[in-house]
């Protein structure tokens, strides 16, 4: 199963989203469904994440404009966790 990574604007602010359910074939939106939002709660607290759950925990179903959208990422359910952004000098120090 794949498990995408949104990434797009809302209202000035840059968000992800993840869900296992992403339709291109709409003319104007991305259609997402089936949203993963971590619904438990943790002892240190991520901003963005607290946000995403507020606006959009209890929807079913997203429809975000095109040109809202500035990346989508596709990952397999196993690879997910290991896909990260990195700082390129990092990367540099790991392939020595």
């Amino acid at each position: 199963m794949s498990i995408y990574r949104v990434h797009f604007k809302w209202k000035e602010k840059d968000l992800q989203l993840k869900a296992t359910s992403l339709d291109l074939t709409h003319p104007y939106f991305v259609s997402i469904k089936n949203l993963i939002i971590n619904k438990e709660s943790k002892l240190i607290i991520d901003p963005s994440e607290d946000e995403i759950k507020r606006l959009f925990g209890k929807a079913e179903h997203l429809m975000i404009p095109f040109q809202n959208v500035s990346l989508i990422e596709e990952f397999k359910d196993d690879a997910f966790e290991e896909a990260k952004v990195m700082d390129f000098k990092l990367l540099e120090e790991e392939n020595k």
